[in-house]
């Protein structure tokens, strides 16, 4: 026999810490999704750069710290616009397993 309760017969204020502990742990695990599809889009770029065919007019330390910024500001926007999907397929399947 399967009983269903009604709103009405549990309390609200377990209802309502419930929702919003639900929404915070899923708030958590898109952000460690997201950083870290950050992180492997960020490895990806530093890869695709040191296999270059050579080195430009310009090339030099200072600019090699400047594009290790930029991939990083890049890496963490692509991460945010789920551009790969990444963090989404994980997110994913960290909630699958935490039920």
């Amino acid at each position: 026999m399967t009983v269903i309760l009604s709103p009405s017969h549990t309390a609200p204020s377990s209802l309502g810490s419930i929702s919003v502990e639900a929404n915070k742990k899923q708030a958590e695990i898109q952000s460690m999704a997201a950083d870290f599809e950050a992180i492997f889009v960020r490895q990806m770029l530093k890869t695709m750069r040191t296999s270059s065919l050579g080195e430009g007019l310009f090339d030099g330390q200072g600019t090699e710290q400047f594009r290790e910024m930029q991939d990083a500001k890049v890496a963490e926007s692509m991460a945010q616009k789920g551009v790969f999907g990444i963090a989404q397929l994980l997110a994913r399947h960290v909630e699958d397993k935490d039920v």
